[in-house]
C-alpha cells in the first residue's frame, strides 16, 4: 500500500487563518493537528494541537505548572479567548522542523518513519503538483500497520 491509496481528505488552514478559528476545527473534529497550506494549496507546515495551547497558555504557568491549580476554571477558561486576535502564523515555532510531506508513492514505512523522526501526528500526501491530496494521520498509519 502506497502513501496515495492510504490518505484522506482533510481541513487544511492558512498562515492568515485566525487562531480561535483553528483551534475551534482542531476541536470540533478531534483532530491531532492541521496542515498549513499556501494560496496555491501548497504545504508550508504542519501545526499540531499542543502548539496551539502552547500560545494560549501563558507561558509562566507552562514554565511552573504549580501555578496552574491557583488558576480557577472560570479564569482557565479565558486563556484560549487570548487566541482570538492572532493567527496561525503566531502560533508555529520561530525554528520550524522537518516538513512531513510525502508523495503518493511513498511507501508507509517510508510515511512512519517521517512521522516518527519529525513529530508529527500527520503526513501529507500531496500530488505530483505538489497541492496538498490529502493527510495520513497517526490513528490510521497505525491501524494499516497493525492490520485493524
Amino acid at each position: 500500500m502506497r502513501a496515495g491509496d492510504l490518505c484522506s481528505p482533510f481541513p487544511s488552514v492558512r498562515m492568515d487563518t485566525p487562531a480561535i478559528e483553528a483551534a475551534r476545527l482542531l476541536a470540533g473534529q478531534d483532530l491531532p493537528g492541521l496542515v498549513v497550506v499556501d494560496a496555491r494549496d501548497k504545504p508550508v507546515t504542519v501545526l499540531p494541537g499542543t502548539q496551539v495551547l502552547r500560545l494560549a497558555v501563558p507561558q509562566y504557568i507552562q514554565d511552573d505548572p504549580a501555578l496552574a491549580r491557583v488558576v480557577d476554571e472560570a479564569h482557565a477558561d479565558q486563556f484560549l479567548a487570548e487566541l482570538a486576535d492572532r493567527t496561525v502564523r503566531e502560533l508555529l515555532p520561530e525554528q520550524p522542523r522537518e516538513l512531513p510531506v510525502v508523495d503518493g508513492n511513498a511507501t508507509v514505512l517510508e510515511v512512519a518513519a517521517l512521522m516518527a523522526r519529525s513529530r508529527s501526528p500527520l503526513v501529507a500526501v500531496v500530488a505530483r503538483n505538489g497541492v496538498l491530496d490529502g493527510v495520513i494521520t497517526l490513528d490510521a498509519l497505525l491501524d494499516r500497520m497493525l492490520g485493524t
